[in-house]
């Protein structure tokens, strides 16, 4: 935009244009390590109760929990199932600071008998210990355990099919799980809700061949919305690309009430993750590149602003103004341009302007969290090769 300054003389008015450099590139700064926690074939994740940090996860075939402070010094650690194999996957915070965490377990004898998969059942590439047999996975699981790490209650889902859990979402009424579950035909996104007991509802499968769930938002209304990712008709909405991204509406009494697709032509795309303030990120991929994508998203599911970021794909949101990926390329509002591929935290305003970005350590293959804590702040987990760490953008 140009600008004129006017200035009065005694003789004539004279009205000069007035260049202005471009607006400053907002510098990175360098996200803190706040501990390492791991192994990735061990952890699915984080959440935070307070300022004890939960991490949950699969070791040696069995689902656990464990609780450390900001320091790393252990304070729990808990065997969640007794069965022969168990994962934990996704896990979330009540308002009392309770702790809801969500997997899969085999079916209890004399129930429906598993039938064997000759392929691990993984479409969301998630790395699964080889010693569990996922062919025997076909009970949700779930479990809450206090923040003093006391296990509260256990309850499961028995299904006819192979299952995996992504996602969890809860509050004053209870808990959503959505995740993928097998099918005669290849895969559907599933959601099922459970009241504030633990006591489960009916399975609503989503899709049939070719369709996965991946993140879940409770609304106070009692609604739902799922979103993922589909490669079939859904709601009589076609697929445009090779793969859309989807948002799913589904009514308090487990009804799907409207579909929206996110489409790329010749492409793939998937919505990764969901805040409560519909702040949607996730992939997309077509003609040999990778992005990230991030949208905010209005109550009716209209876009009101959106960027994408050359990236190595999965993005994940946090509140209404942060997004986590891997970056591979340039961001024009900053002064970035990564040689390999590095973890970036964007943070906007509320109206989707960059105000802020941060950045992590090379060798960090994967982004597994971005969660914010009134304790702790913002905490963003990441994966390399060897270990899962905490990051977070205060200076210990």
């Amino acid at each position: 935009m140009k600008r004129f300054v006017a200035f009065v003389v005694l003789v004539s008015l004279v009205i000069a244009p007035v260049s202005h450099a471009a607006p400053k590139k907002i510098a990175v700064k360098t996200l803190q390590l706040l501990t390492s926690i791991g192994t990735p074939e061990e952890v699915s994740g984080v959440v935070v109760s307070g300022k004890t940090i939960i991490i949950y996860g699969t070791k040696a075939s069995k689902a656990y929990a464990r609780a450390i402070d900001s320091t790393g010094k252990e304070l729990w650690n808990l065997s969640l199932d007794q069965s022969t194999a168990s994962i934990a996957t996704a896990a979330a915070v009540d308002s009392s600071g309770d702790i809801w965490i969500t997997g899969a377990t085999p079916l209890t004898t004399g129930l429906i008998t598993p039938s064997p998969t000759a392929t691990p059942f993984d479409p969301d590439k998630t790395v699964i210990p080889p010693s569990v047999f996922i062919g025997d996975l076909q009970a949700v699981a779930l479990w809450k355990v206090s923040v003093t790490g006391s296990l509260l209650f256990t309850y499961t889902l028995p299904t006819s099919s192979v299952l995996f859990p992504t996602a969890i979402s809860v509050d004053k009424s209870g808990a959503s799980v959505v995740g993928i579950i097998a099918t005669d035909k290849g895969n559907a996104g599933f959601l099922v809700n459970a009241d504030s007991t633990g006591a489960f509802s009916k399975l609503l499968k989503i899709g049939i061949s070719s369709t996965t769930s991946d993140a879940i938002v409770r609304h106070i209304d009692g609604s739902f919305t799922v979103t993922g990712s589909s490669s079939e008709t859904l709601m009589g909405k076609k697929v445009v690309g090779i793969t859309d991204g989807v948002l799913v509406k589904v009514s308090k009494s487990l009804k799907i009430t409207s579909v929206v697709r996110s489409s790329i032509t010749k492409g793939k795309r998937i919505w990764n993750s969901a805040s409560s303030s519909l702040l949607l990120a996730g992939e997309v991929t077509a003609s040999n590149k990778t992005e990230s994508a991030v949208t905010k998203f209005s109550t009716s599911f209209v876009p009101t602003w959106t960027y994408r970021f050359a990236s190595t794909g999965p993005a994940l949101s946090a509140g209404s103004t942060q997004v986590f990926f891997i970056s591979t390329g340039t961001v024009a509002q900053l002064n970035w341009n990564p040689k390999t591929p590095t973890p970036l935290l964007v943070t906007f305003d509320s109206k989707g302007v960059i105000t802020a970005a941060n950045s992590g350590p090379i060798g960090q293959k994967e982004v597994l969290g971005l969660l914010i804590s009134k304790e702790l702040g913002v905490l963003a987990l990441t994966s390399s090769a060897e270990s899962v760490s905490i990051f977070t953008l205060l200076t210990r």
